[in-house]
């Protein structure tokens, strides 16, 4: 995990213990969600314990009921979200090039128990949020975003955190900006920020008046002071995260089979994902080669697989959705995301690409040993 300045985030510690003020929208909570309102361009911030929940308090305070289409194509959690609160996830299919959620899939999946759609910015890179919108609008939908891999990334120019209704970043450990644990929800809708503020503090508004059911969702000061020093480092981590892409397309290039994902060139990535794809006829399937990878101490994941439609509970809920998920299912066999970050460096990237080359010149030796 990336950590930033030890000294400045070390000091903070020390404001913290001398404030004796450690939770409960203490000082530091205040600047993060100030920091990244500007960040957003958003006019709210309302900072939480962790994304997860965000999304839950987000749809909650939305109103949203019945169903919510969601990519399958996504981490668990996006599901998990809708699930928990008794709605139900109905999966769509992506774009088999950019790896979005796919607005004609969408549109098929419409039923009159839907209320919302919730697109996932997958890599940071934007879904067709226009096009998500002017359905919604036909329709008569709320549309939210995961965000979860979008801080420092742009769409259409701008940076994220004010298309839809909200959206909701993760600032996890794995992320190139964390918190340690943590999450955000940024919206320009005043209501709903101020809906969102009370659900993430059991209902309370002011010392001892409750006035709504509400959960315990807020993030901690020690959290939001790695978060703060987390921004501070942002640019330093993202040049590291190009530095590293950089040096994985040089040598994977060179390796058949095998391409990157390519973000677009008109907009701000993080690069805070190396994503590979692995063709269909490459001498190596992607689970072998993330298992030669794995072998060698190299943290290859297999992405996002199997899809969250063959996860419970909603493969037994579901059990047909695959049938509509054709992308998807190709896919979650073909993607594998590599380690980067401030642990790796062109040196390391030599290495790993040097596995995957030995192994594809000997796929027969390989596919002995891996299945």
């Amino acid at each position: 995990p990336n950590v930033g300045d030890r000294d400045r985030l070390a000091k903070r510690f020390d404001e913290i213990l001398d404030r004796v003020w450690f939770t409960n929208n203490g000082p530091m909570v205040q600047e993060f969600e100030q920091s990244l309102a500007l960040r957003f361009a958003v006019r709210h911030v309302v900072a939480v314990c962790n994304a997860t929940l965000g999304l839950e308090i987000a749809t909650r305070a939305a109103g949203v009921e019945g169903e919510v289409i969601v990519p399958s194509f996504t981490f668990v959690a996006t599901a998990h979200a809708i699930q928990w609160q008794g709605l139900t996830p109905v999966f769509a299919d992506v774009d088999p090039s950019t790896h979005l959620i796919d607005v004609d899939s969408v549109e098929s999946l419409i039923t009159p128990r839907t209320t919302a759609i919730l697109g996932v910015h997958a890599w940071g890179v934007g879904c067709e949020t226009e096009a998500l919108q002017r359905l919604a609008g036909r329709r008569g939908l709320t549309v939210m975003y995961d965000a979860a891999h979008a801080i420092g990334c742009t769409h259409r120019g701008r940076p994220f955190g004010s298309n839809g209704l909200a959206e909701v970043f993760s600032f996890h450990a794995t992320k190139y900006v964390n918190s340690f644990e943590g999450g955000a929800i940024a919206t320009n809708d005043d209501e709903l920020a101020e809906r969102i503020r009370h659900m993430v503090n059991f209902g309370f508004e002011g010392t001892d008046q409750v006035t709504s059911v509400g959960t315990n969702a807020k993030m901690s000061e020690i959290s939001a002071a790695m978060g703060l020093t987390s921004l501070e480092s942002e640019m330093s981590f993202a040049r590291q995260n190009r530095l590293i892409w950089d040096a994985y397309d040089e040598h994977f290039s060179r390796i058949p089979g095998l391409s990157l994902y390519r973000f677009p060139v008109e907009e701000t990535n993080s690069h805070q994902y190396v994503v590979v794809e692995v063709a269909e006829d490459c001498a190596l399937t992607r689970d072998q080669i993330v298992a030669v990878l794995q072998a060698e101490n190299c943290m290859a994941r297999r992405y996002f697989f199997p899809g969250v439609h063959r996860m419970e509970p909603y493969a037994s809920l579901a059990p047909m959705s695959a049938r509509w998920l054709p992308a998807t299912e190709a896919l979650t066999h073909r993607v594998l995301t590599l380690p980067t970050g401030t642990a790796m460096s062109p040196d390391l990237v030599a290495r790993v690409a040097s596995v995957v080359a030995s192994a594809l010149e000997n796929p027969a030796e390989v596919g002995s040993c891996v299945e």
